[in-house]
């Protein structure tokens, strides 16, 4: 008897124990704050190589967690290096290693933030967009609202250690209900999670859900960690939890939103309801508010309370039109229970019964901010992309990731200004723009102008101001390919500076006799003007030759009629005064003189076809050479293997039905040009199809269906040689046979394309001379030489950042007909101020991820040493020539822009260029029949001292360009205007 009496007595006070533990949580404080205080981590320099990443939970997934390790080498491998990385102590690998989530103070908002090169961030995407800051900001009704729905006794004081993650009666009845359940019986199961359990299950838990009964428990003992972690009371802890849930609790998806997340979120997604507004009604005392004021509040209130009911199943009562009518009648029942039990007022419940609250289909539209304020942002937002391998920028925005950027934001905003100032009439008018040759003529808002700024620093270039008055996605700088006229004066002058260099490293190492005895072809004017100053001079330096480069004369008579681009062409200067004047190469440059610099041009292009000691054009002057034929074969072979090589990589693993916009893309053919090389490509391809690529790229072109039924018809390839079909396209023809050949051979190896073109190499080459028509056959030849000599000069345009594939094989891309980028002609201003080094242009400098959290890691850009792309002689050359532009010639305005703080002028040098460029049709013996006006550009590219270099560019595109007449002067005096507010070298 007395043994069972003991046995009872163990047993009520064990009963008593776990009733007086289940209270007060006395044991599990002290344990539990033991592991979780253990769980710390610190930031130390260097890599981690024991780091550990959370799993694919909603949380981790949406800040970008999960996939820090991938964006962590991806940014090593495009030229990051890690400067320092969190470490964890034994602690809390060991939580990690028993399964629990990882126990750390967690972030309710967080997102991309870009900070500026002061470190003051300049944009801000922050998920959700507004959080409650702490407790007691929540307005009263909505915190009982929510304790009444999920955890009543959360907030009772009278245990300041009780474990927030689980109420023992609530799991009891559930476990109970549960086993009844499989048992057969069909009574509803009530869940068990408490808001700490619930926060764990839907940041932390695959797809937010507890998939089994080990899950739930990893959730509760990491819920119960968490609680902990700051010590056993856990009164403010508990406080956290009702603010915490407010602001993460996830509330599905809503179209033109996306996920939504947060209370805040929810209200404006589902209901268009301003976070502000909600909160001011809620606090305001109802005796103050009008009748309006007063419906409005009770509005709000069942709108949040809907919100915290429909989070049990936010997809089903939000976005269904049964789940919304099931979500008014569980609204309706809890309104009734919260009056019942005192938990609202009598006033309030009432009011909020009488009105709906329908969640919406489609999200309010947010703010839209403008697209000139975040232009530079949207770059760098880009750009992270590709460096991150992030697929798109929704998910960007919502990574918890600080990017410090190179940007000067200070300096940003005074530029935007002065660009928005620019399309006031008024204020054009006053600030003295609309003069002659400014803006005199036309709407001056219909102006696009565009500004950017880099920084030459001993860690490489630094973008400082990238911005334009272009209200929209459109990026002239970087997204455009528009003729930009003389600027492209400055890459032909420092591609005859290359080749004048080449000639010097050739040719001076040679005798007297030696240099006398060479055979220089007659049509190799740079050729021989080498040998004889070498003749003249011996002994003469590269740097001196270059100088005496510069001094070589050229005609500017506008009169000769030129032979290139497959055609006749003329062409004329905008100053009729140099007409009838030789200048030199420098004198040229200063004052932009067109006809000098195609006459430089078809130096350069005859060099390159003549000057080449395997020149076929030397066997072309001796008929009879009995090496002749064998020569053509090898050339053929050889060159026309080089060309099909690399047509292969143009358009290598692109999707058949992507070749022909390849071939077309950045190419400006006529109309007839365009159905040659479509129909040679795709010669079954119906009328319909070459109607339909007519459209998008032959430019602005009129065609009637008449004509481009003739034009199909006379396009027909059948009969028409290789060579003869790249002739009339003005494409080269082994392209034409690549594009085809893929087109029919889709995932064609480079060995298999290259095995079958052997004949149509020869084809291309050997049949230009046979000795029939010789005439017609060496204009032919001289087009096909033409082309490949023009592709030699875009391989030496493209190594100093050309930007794209192809240039018009015309004389004509001396002065702007290729067309160019802004932000690529500043990168080779960017190659002489570094003394031909190029150096990356960079956005971005550092990567905080994570910051305050056991995954934080911050990467820093390595220091590079550049690529040598030009010797310092011929970038010392082309700088002064930009200097002398700028003293002397048509950047004048530039002269005194900017004054040193001991008085002297800061040396600025600059190219200018003005493209006004049309559509022309000719009649037959080049009569123009009409010209209508496509965009006029204006640009001027620019160093400032040796620590600056940029571009400035007025534009304005559609035929609203003819009202317009502005030359360079226009971004000449903004620039120098904007040099002056900008202050880029106070004092000190």
């Amino acid at each position: 008897m007395a043994l069972a009496s003991l046995i009872l007595l163990v047993l009520v006070l064990a009963v008593l124990a776990v009733w007086w533990e289940a209270r007060t949580s006395w044991l599990q404080a002290r344990w539990f704050t033991d592991l979780a205080t253990q769980a710390t981590y610190h930031l130390e320099p260097g890599p981690n190589p024991d780091a550990r990443h959370p799993g694919s939970g909603p949380y981790d997934l949406r800040l970008g967690y999960s996939r820090l390790e991938s964006m962590v080498e991806m940014a090593q491998a495009r030229g990051f290096e890690v400067e320092s990385q969190a470490r964890l102590s034994e602690g809390f690998h060991y939580l990690l290693d028993q399964g629990a989530f990882p126990i750390y103070r967690e972030k309710d908002q967080a997102g991309l933030v870009l900070l500026d090169r002061e470190g003051n961030p300049f944009l801000k995407s922050l998920y959700p967009r507004q959080v409650y800051p702490s407790f007691d900001s929540v307005p009263p009704p909505v915190r009982d609202a929510l304790l009444f729905i999920e955890n009543r006794t959360l907030l009772r004081p009278e245990h300041p250690h009780q474990n927030p993650a689980v109420e023992w009666g609530r799991l009891a009845r559930s476990t109970v209900d549960l086993a009844l359940s499989r048992l057969g019986s069909t009574r509803n199961v009530p869940g068990a999670s408490t808001l700490a359990t619930q926060i764990e299950k839907y940041r932390h838990s695959l797809e937010g859900r507890t998939a089994s009964a080990p899950e739930k428990l990893r959730q509760m003992a990491s819920a119960s960690l968490r609680a902990y972690l700051e010590g056993p009371n856990t009164l403010h802890r508990r406080r956290e939890i009702v603010t915490q849930y407010l602001n993460s609790v996830p509330l599905s998806a809503v179209a033109g939103y996306g996920e939504v997340i947060g209370i805040s979120d929810g209200l404006w997604a589902w209901y268009g309801t301003e976070f502000d507004e909600m909160n001011r009604l809620l606090l305001a005392n109802p005796e103050t508010l009008d009748e309006a004021q007063g419906v409005r509040r009770a509005e709000v209130y069942r709108q949040v309370l809907s919100l915290l009911l429909a989070q049990r199943r936010p997809s089903f009562y939000l976005a269904s039109g049964s789940g919304q009518e099931a979500l008014r009648t569980l609204t309706d029942q809890y309104l009734r229970l919260m009056i019942r039990d005192g938990v609202v007022s009598e006033e309030l419940g009432r009011a909020a019964l009488e009105v709906q609250a329908r969640p919406r289909v489609e999200s309010p539209p947010l703010p839209r901010p403008s697209f000139v304020d975040r232009k530079a942002q949207n770059q760098i937002r880009s750009g992270l992309l590709p460096l991150l391998g992030v697929p798109q920028l929704y998910d960007l925005d919502r990574y918890d990731l600080a990017v410090e950027t190179t940007l000067d934001y200070r300096r940003q905003r005074i530029a935007t200004e002065a660009l928005v100032r620019m399309n006031d009439p008024v204020f054009v008018r006053e600030a003295g723009f609309a003069e002659v040759p400014m803006l005199h003529r036309g709407d001056p808002s219909r102006v696009i102008y565009s500004f950017t700024l880099s920084e030459r620093t001993s860690q490489g270039n630094r973008i400082r101001i990238q911005t334009d008055n272009f209200d929209g996605p459109f990026n002239i700088n970087e997204g455009s390919r528009i003729e930009l006229g003389s600027t492209a004066k400055l890459r032909t002058l420092v591609t005859y500076l290359e080749l004048v260099e080449k000639l010097h490293d050739d040719l001076s190492p040679l005798a007297p006799d030696s240099l006398r005895a060479l055979a220089v072809p007659r049509r190799d004017a740079l050729g021989r003007w080498a040998v004889e100053y070498l003749l003249a001079h011996p002994g003469g330096g590269r740097l001196e030759m270059l100088e005496a480069a510069m001094e070589r004369g050229y005609s500017a008579n506008p009169r000769e009629r030129f032979v290139t681009g497959g055609g006749t062409q003329v062409f004329s200067n905008f100053d009729t005064t140099y007409d009838e004047r030789v200048l030199t190469v420098s004198h040229g440059f200063q004052q932009s003189v067109n006809l000098v610099w195609v006459r430089v041009m078809r130096d350069i292009v005859a060099h390159l076809m003549y000057g080449s000691p395997t020149s076929m054009t030397r066997v072309l002057e001796d008929m009879g050479d009995p090496a002749r034929q064998e020569y053509l074969a090898r050339f053929a072979d050889t060159e026309g293997g080089v060309f099909v090589d690399r047509f292969f990589r143009k358009y290598s693993g692109e999707p058949p039905d992507s070749i022909l916009p390849i071939l077309f893309r950045e190419r400006r053919l006529s109309p007839l040009r365009l159905a040659w090389a479509f129909r040679s490509v795709a010669p079954a391809a119906p009328l319909e199809d070459l109607s339909g690529f007519i459209e998008v790229f032959a430019h602005d072109a009129r065609v009637t269906e008449a004509a481009l039924a003739e034009m199909y018809r006379r396009t027909d390839p059948e009969g028409q040689s290789l060579a003869d079909l790249g002739y009339l396209s003005s494409v080269h023809p082994l392209e034409l046979w690549v594009a085809r050949f893929l087109l029919e051979n889709p995932g064609a190896t480079r060995t298999q394309v290259l095995e079958a073109s052997r004949a149509h190499r020869q084809e291309v080459y050997a049949w230009l001379f046979r000795t029939s028509r010789r005439n017609a056959q060496d204009i032919r030849i001289r087009s096909i030489l033409e082309m490949e000599a023009f592709n030699e000069v875009l391989r030496m345009w493209k190594g100093v950042g050309y930007p794209f594939d192809n240039i018009v094989p015309s004389l004509g891309s001396s002065i702007g007909s290729s067309g160019d980028r802004p932000a690529a002609l500043a990168e080779l201003v960017g190659i002489l101020l570094n003394d031909g080094l190029l150096l990356p242009s960079s956005r971005v400098e550092g990567l905080h991820f994570a910051v305050d959290t056991p995954y934080e890691v911050s990467l820093r850009r390595r220091p590079v040493e550049g690529t040598r792309v030009l010797s310092p002689e011929v970038s010392a050359i082309a700088r002064n020539a930009l200097l002398e532009v700028v003293t002397e010639g048509t950047g004048r305005r530039l002269r005194t822009a900017l004054v040193a703080p001991d008085g002297q002028l800061v040396p600025v040098g600059g190219k200018t260029g003005t493209g006004d460029n049309r559509f022309r049709v000719f009649a037959p013996g080049g009569r123009l029949l009409e010209s209508r006006p496509v965009n006029r550009t204006s640009t001027l590219v620019f160093f400032v001292a040796d620590r600056y270099f940029g571009v400035i560019t007025a534009y304005v595109p559609g035929p609203q360009a003819g009202d317009f007449s502005f030359t360079a002067s226009l971004p000449a005096e903004l620039l120098r205007r904007l040099l002056g507010e900008l202050d880029l070298f106070p004092e000190g």
